[in-house]
């Protein structure tokens, strides 16, 4: 058998984040291995090690490094299947790694977690291979669900340790959620940017979801469609808020429960990317957007997710790297993709 996952370290003091990831390998029954390896001091055996490994079956790459960690993108220059970059904090609270591995030129895109997340770049890769797995897609969704508990686990405790006099413990622990027949009493206000893919027939679901944040956000949404247009992958646009119309952005996630992955476009502090993962179990992308302090609020609020929900950041407005990382996604079942991917990745990079 052949693993599923290769993780690289870019040196075996990495070992702490990759254990995390490690485990939550090892809870969604994915097979793995594991090599150290540094872009820098042994970039041949990265090559040889990523070329081999892509040729036998691996689906999903996790790079971690800190430092100018350039790990993830000297992985990402020679395969065609998807990278998770995993920063390490090892000086300027691991800021440094972030950059180097979500700020890759296109077309060589690295789906970047949180700094020290070797948990989430596990979930990420889980959720990557369960596009087209249905038993890891079970195993992500259980997964979930377990922090879910931890949640109501941990209120309970911290409820019962909570002594003041004036504290009622028992208020609102009845509530009823929200129901999705109240939600869908109204329709979304979802404006369309402009008419979907050509790919993307009325009575068919697209593949991937693109949800620009705002109007402010459509620029760089159309790089994410062209990509996609020139892979022949379908898609929806609509610019939707989750903050502005929370109901009405939740209505919407549902309606796309076929899609099988989402691209969240968007600015300052990103939520739109949170508000997807807090609604789907799908691989999202996340592109920030620069309004404020060039982008990088949107970076680091898309990328320095809690366990369990990962995002998968790419540079800043590289709006055709998620494109590209979306082909890659799902170019590993869908072979016209995959050529379509290699000719963009090989022989006319717009370099």
């Amino acid at each position: 058998m052949n693993p599923k996952v290769m993780i690289i370290l870019g040196s075996a003091s990495d070992l702490k984040i990759a254990q995390k990831a490690i485990d939550i390998l090892e809870t969604l029954k994915i097979p793995y291995s594991l090599k150290v390896a540094s872009a820098h001091r042994t970039h041949e055996k990265v090559k040889k090690l990523v070329v081999e490994a892509t040729e036998n079956g691996v689906e999903v790459f996790l790079g971690i490094a800190g430092l100018a960690a350039h790990l993830p993108g000297a992985i990402a220059a020679y395969t065609h299947r998807p990278v998770v970059g995993v920063p390490v904090d090892v000086k300027l609270g691991g800021l440094d790694a972030l950059c180097a591995s979500a700020q890759m030129p296109y077309p060589a895109p690295v789906a970047t977690v949180g700094i020290d997340r070797g948990d989430n770049g596990a979930i990420l890769a889980g959720q990557i291979i369960g596009v087209n797995n249905p038993e890891i897609k079970k195993e992500v969704s259980k997964l979930r669900k377990s922090y879910h508990e931890k949640i109501r686990n941990d209120e309970e405790k911290l409820v019962s340790e909570i002594k003041g006099e004036l504290f009622i413990p028992d208020f609102l622990n009845d509530y009823d959620e929200i129901t999705s027949e109240e939600i869908n009493k109204k329709e979304p206000h979802t404006d369309k940017v402009f008419k979907e893919s050509e790919n993307f027939e009325e009575e068919d679901s697209p593949l991937v979801s693109v949800v620009p944040g705002s109007y402010s956000d459509i620029e760089e949404a159309k790089k994410v469609a062209l990509t996609l247009d020139r892979l022949g992958i379908s898609y929806d646009i609509s610019v939707i808020s989750p903050t502005r119309y929370p109901d009405k952005f939740e209505k919407y996630i549902g309606r796309m429960k076929d899609v099988k992955l989402f691209i969240a476009v968007t600015g300052l502090s990103a939520h739109v990317t949170g508000s997807i993962v807090a609604l789907s179990e799908k691989p999202v992308i996340g592109v920030p957007c620069s309004v404020e302090l060039n982008g990088l609020d949107s970076l680091l609020s898309m990328a320095n997710m809690p366990p369990g929900v990962p995002v998968g950041a790419v540079g800043i407005e590289n709006g055709r790297n998620a494109g590209v990382l979306a082909g890659e996604i799902l170019g590993i079942s869908n072979s016209d993709i995959e050529n379509k991917l290699k000719l963009m990745k090989y022989k006319t990079a717009d370099l």
